[in-house]
């Protein structure tokens, strides 16, 4: 998850300005056109919310309808794999470890 807010995919045309020190001589008013979303970029968390969402949606996990970063899988003989999202981490607990390695 370190480069959660790295490498997301973004859903819509995004563009920046050259950083200052980095400007390509001659051309200092054109701009980059990124590919992907940048750390810092306000698409950033939602880009990286979307991915997980939809990763957990096909793993089985319920969304809580109250907690929007709260995810829950039940398993057979009454298990549980509760994992909550903040910001770039996951925070999470089990009651069968089995769940949790299937997880990573």
């Amino acid at each position: 998850m370190k480069s959660a807010f790295l490498h997301g995919e973004l859903n819509e045309e995004v563009y920046v300005e050259q950083p200052p020190g980095y400007e390509k001589k001659g051309r200092e008013q054109m701009v980059y056109k990124l590919n992907k979303a940048l750390y810092g970029l306000k698409q950033a968390p939602r880009t990286w919310y979307s991915q997980i969402e939809s990763y957990f949606a096909t793993q089985n996990f319920k969304k809580c309808p109250y907690e929007h970063t709260l995810f829950i899988k039940t398993g057979g003989g009454g298990n549980i794999l509760v994992v909550c999202l903040y910001i770039d981490d996951l925070i999470f607990t089990e009651n069968d470890a089995s769940m949790f390695d299937e997880l990573i």
